[in-house]
């Protein structure tokens, strides 16, 4: 029986229900991967506002948090700018039984580095090089490697970055990056559009997450993660997610 999605009109009602009931059912999934040692890194990549982190906050709010981490790394150290620029990445990446969130990942030099001027050139095109064979072994040595993008438009991400700006509790979530994003916008897709075409594979795919609802976006991503793993007393309707709300590049 083919798959579908109906989507409806949530009420604030309708959503906890809905949000409730696929956090019970990630809880069933991160036992299952724990017990079957399987290894699974989540990307969370987007425009800056597009909900990343509140999206990590909704999966992980009720995992055992002895088998996952959220990694959200800052700029590298002394050392780590003369490292592999894969190496700081790869320590990160979970063990046989455990979930790594990904709060930005070895991607920011396909976009926000080359945007900003935080790399050279002929390092960004060292990157994209070398990104594909990279995650070809990660692939093949048994990590599943999910990679989400949150998309956003131009007038949303500015309404929610004066947002933050005004919020006391939550100005620390603006950057220099965030206050250049409106600026850049047109750099930033430019910078998007290559590295879906040169990173998006069968092996590997992206996977966009309209972001525009917040909760909606958070709610389908784990829908789909759902839908990737045949685990133990599955619930059928959670596992289905809206092809129209998050899809391939």
């Amino acid at each position: 029986m083919e798959k579908t999605f109906k989507d409806f009109y949530r009420t604030e009602e309708t959503f906890i229900e809905e949000i409730y009931m696929l956090q019970v059912e990630l809880v069933k999934l991160q036992r299952y991967i724990h017990e079957s040692g399987k290894r699974l890194a989540i990307l969370f990549e987007g425009r800056d506002t597009a909900g990343k982190g509140s999206a990590i906050n909704r999966f992980t709010q009720y995992l055992n948090p002895r088998s996952f981490k959220v990694v959200a790394l800052g700029k590298p150290s002394e050392v780590e700018r003369g490292q592999w620029y894969f190496q700081r990445y790869i320590h990160q990446l979970p063990n046989a039984g455990e979930i790594s969130f990904f709060d930005r990942s070895w991607y920011n030099r396909a976009v926000v580095e080359p945007v900003m001027g935080f790399c050279t050139k002929g390092q960004y095109q060292l990157f994209m090089q070398q990104v594909n064979l990279f995650e070809r072994m990660l692939v093949d040595d048994g990590i599943i490697v999910v990679k989400f993008w949150f998309s956003i438009n131009m007038m949303e991400q500015e309404k929610r970055i004066k947002q933050r700006l005004e919020t006391p509790l939550i100005q620390w979530k603006v950057s220099p990056v965030d206050l250049a994003a409106q600026g850049k916008w047109d750099e930033f897709t430019k910078y998007k559009n290559l590295m879906f075409t040169n990173t998006n594979s069968d092996r590997c795919p992206w996977s966009i997450v309209r972001g525009d609802s917040r909760e909606d976006g958070r709610v389908q991503a784990i829908r789909y993660i759902l839908s990737l793993f045949d685990y133990p007393d599955a619930k059928e309707e959670a596992r289905i997610y809206d092809p129209a709300k998050i899809f391939r590049p």
